[in-house]
This record gives structure tokens, C-alpha cells and sequence, in this order.
């Protein structure tokens, strides 16, 4: 493990594509989070930006393992522009479907958690959030649940979770989508805020 994490971008893409699943995990790993905060900026929207967060992830782990990727030395720009690029579909659906919103409103200084650490009723309001989804996981279906849990509870990687559960990387990624659209089904019909 600390060989791969000693390896450039473009080392782990070669390995990933050669089979080694743990060596897209430190690519996403190194990568999510200034990813993440591009789309997010952008989108102001959290779960607009976890879905096309996942979708760039995704199309990224096709695009490699259909041996399409030939951005030598250039991984960070080339997931940035996938991003980039699911934003803009996004964006453009949303006008052909009259539902953009005009809102362009300089960015809210007085109003910007991303300038803060937060407040107590901030906190309130997770601890409130994540309750509620850990109920909501109750529901999920056995398959989805378990791929849920080892990720965001026992922060294991997709590798090891579909070493565990003895199936596909990419079925376990696919697991992981259900199980969140599921999450976010459930509390749309049952009216819970998943989002402060």
C-alpha cells in the first residue's frame, strides 16, 4: 500500500487498468475532495454535487477500464473536465426542461459554511440528519445496506468491500448508487430533510 500511495496519478491509472481496484481508491482518495469542492461551488446544491460527484467517478472508472483513457501525465485535469462536463449536461438539461434558475447572486459572505466551522444549530441539525439516515439504512435491502455500511461506516475501499462481499468492484459501486438513490427516495416520501 505505501508503494501505490508513492506512485504518480498516472502509475495508478496504469495499475487500476491492469486490475489493481486498491489503486483507484488512493487515485480517489488523492482526488475527491478538490473535485467535490469544484462541483459543489458550482452547483451549490449537496446532492446535485454528490451525484455528479459519483457519476464523474464512475465514467472515469469506465473510461479507464474500456482502455479510453490517454490523458498521459494529466489525470487531475482530465477527472476536473469529466466533471466539468456532467455540470454543463446538467445545467443545459435543466433549460431545455424551463426549470434554470436565474438566481446569480454573488457569493454570500456573511452565509458561507465553507468560511466557518459552523455553528451549534449547524451541529444540531447534522447530529438530526444522521440520525435519521441511519434509520433510513434499516430499510435498504440487505445487499445495498452492506456495501453502505463498510463504506461510510468502516471506511473500507471499494476493493475490499467487493472482496467481501464476493462480487465486482463495479457491482459494488453499483450497490452503493441504489443504496443512496434508495436513502433519498425513502426520505422525499417520508419528508425528511437529508440536507441543512
Amino acid at each position: 500500500m505505501e508503494t501505490l500511495t508513492a506512485m504518480t496519478d498516472e502509475q495508478l491509472v496504469c495499475d487500476y487498468s491492469d486490475g489493481n481496484n486498491t489503486a483507484f481508491d488512493i487515485l480517489l482518495d488523492r482526488h475527491k475532495q478538490s473535485v467535490y469542492r469544484y462541483i459543489y461551488f458550482t452547483v451549490r446544491n449537496r446532492e446535485l454535487a454528490e451525484d455528479i460527484f459519483q457519476e464523474t467517478f464512475i465514467k472515469a472508472i469506465v473510461t479507464i477500464k474500456q482502455g479510453r483513457y490517454t490523458e498521459a501525465g494529466k489525470f487531475r485535469a482530465w477527472i476536473s473536465r469529466i466533471a466539468h462536463n456532467l455540470i454543463i449536461d446538467y445545467f443545459r438539461q435543466e433549460k431545455n426542461e424551463n426549470t434554470v434558475s436565474n438566481d446569480e447572486a454573488p457569493i454570500d459572505l456573511l452565509n458561507n459554511s465553507s468560511l466557518c466551522d459552523g455553528t451549534i444549530e449547524d451541529e444540531l441539525i447534522w447530529t438530526q440528519i444522521t440520525s435519521d439516515v441511519r434509520k433510513l439504512i434499516t430499510f435498504l435491502p440487505d445487499n445495498q445496506r452492506k456495501v453502505l455500511e463498510m463504506r461510510y461506516y468502516q471506511d473500507r475501499s471499494f476493493k475490499e468491500i467487493a472482496d467481501l462481499t464476493n462480487v465486482s468492484i463495479n457491482t459494488a459501486l453499483g450497490r452503493m448508487r441504489y443504496a443512496i438513490l434508495n436513502i433519498r427516495r425513502m426520505a422525499e416520501e417520508n419528508h425528511i430533510a437529508l440536507t441543512m
